[in-house]
């Protein structure tokens, strides 16, 4: 046979064969074929992630720091916002893909509160519980201690002189705005009728309190301990004596980013669930406050803020304390985004003529908080995290919020209210 027909039966031969022995492996044994998998790596993996100036943006700044991003596949950059109003519209414009806010943004801008169309927001991650505070000017000191009941006479008799006394928060349905208005109630005082609620981003509350522009605030750290150190204000409380371990500020996404970028999203998780375990060894929190009083971040003295993370609570009036509800950032089920909270925040908003008429309690609560999103990211990690709680809790007036019971009876039932239709 020539060689060239010798070479072309050989080459049909071996053609043959692979076809026959292929058709062989397929039927004999299916399980070896190879596995086709989608990449799991991040759709977008620049991430531009906003937020304030506050100790509570620890989580997503240690995470671009150390590198936990990185490790996911995530390329990061700080971007710092002059107001929260600038970080809701840098999120809705695409300017950030995912920021430090407070838990009540989210729920405004889903439900489209405060004058601006309904851009729906997802919160798949808290952030931190407790370490914000309510301080009062230091002419009130030794006159008002932990109980805001002895707030209202000397608010009744500014309103006698026809002047009002003034206080600020920093951003209307945010949890600044809730946790003093909740506080002034407890004392007695309508927060709509008896004094000025004004908005200040949080860097600018000392200075204000200096000047003389307002007799108090609410705000997170550093700000209450600089007002202290400054000698221009004391606290009243901490924001944990109003609800113990309440939720504070979440890692917030577009609905329409979440849905594009699934696997950006759980890296994100992955990353921020690492740093926020880091930030928990109280062994670290000298180093975190090394980093997030760079100025960078906070641009603030580092032992302003070390003090009460590693739960030394001095109120500035003489009253010192061990608080053993100091920040936290990812122990106790910290992270986990609890439908519940958004369902008692929505109360607080209907409670105060933010919304009128009844809201859909569920619905949006639901739509806000995303669960599965967590439990698949920290899956995926092998994390196990404690799961959804829907037992009721207590605020510090006694009154006690059961997520399973009627939201809009709970949101009628308090004496002091501004419900609207």
């Amino acid at each position: 046979m020539p060689m060239s027909l010798q070479k072309t039966s050989r080459r049909k031969l071996l053609t043959s064969a692979v076809a026959c022995g292929s058709i062989a492996s397929v039927s004999q044994f299916p399980s070896f074929l190879p596995a086709v998998y989608a990449s799991d790596a991040p759709e977008q993996p620049k991430v531009h992630f906003g937020f304030i100036a506050l100790t509570d943006c620890s989580p997503l700044a240690i995470a671009h720091e150390k590198g936990f991003f990185k490790k996911y596949g995530i390329l990061s950059e700080p971007v710092k916002p002059a107001n929260w109003a600038a970080v809701r519209d840098s999120l809705i414009k695409g300017d950030i893909d995912c920021t430090h806010m407070l838990l009540g943004m989210p729920i405004a801008s889903t439900m489209g509160l405060g004058g601006t169309k309904p851009v729906p927001m997802i919160v798949p991650w808290i952030l931190n519980r407790n370490g914000q505070a309510i301080t009062l000017k230091t002419d009130w000191k030794g006159k008002v201690a932990g109980d805001p009941k002895a707030l209202k006479p000397l608010i009744d008799a500014s309103n006698k002189k026809g002047v009002k006394p003034t206080f600020a928060m920093t951003f209307p349905p945010g949890t600044h705005a809730i946790w003093l208005r909740y506080y002034l109630a407890a004392g007695g005082v309508n927060p709509d009728r008896d004094v000025e609620l004004i908005t200040v981003p949080p860097p600018q509350m000392v200075q204000n309190m200096k000047v003389g522009k307002m007799d108090g605030f609410c705000v997170g750290e550093p700000w209450n301990a600089r007002a202290i150190a400054e000698k221009v204000g004391f606290t009243s409380v901490a924001t944990q004596e109003i609800w113990k371990d309440h939720p504070e500020k979440v890692c917030a996404f577009t609905a329409s980013f979440a849905e594009k970028n699934p696997r950006t999203v759980k890296a994100v998780l992955k990353a921020v669930h690492e740093a926020s375990v880091w930030l928990d060894d109280l062994k670290n929190r000298s180093e975190q406050c090394d980093i997030v009083s760079r100025d960078t971040y906070i641009k603030c003295n580092r032992d302003q803020i070390l003090g009460r993370l590693m739960g030394q609570l001095d109120y500035g009036d003489g009253r010192k304390k061990e608080d053993p509800n100091y920040m936290i950032f990812s122990s106790r089920n910290c992270n986990y985004p609890q439908v519940a909270y958004a369902k008692w925040w929505v109360t607080q908003l209907r409670r105060w003529g933010m919304v009128e008429g009844t809201p859909d309690y569920d619905g949006i609560a639901s739509r806000v908080m995303q669960p599965s999103i967590y439990e698949e990211a920290m899956k995926e990690i092998g994390h196990t995290h404690e799961g959804a709680d829907s037992k009721p809790w207590t605020m510090m007036d006694g009154v006690t919020f059961d997520p399973n019971a009627d939201m809009e009876v709970y949101a009628k039932s308090f004496a002091i209210k501004n419900v609207k239709g």
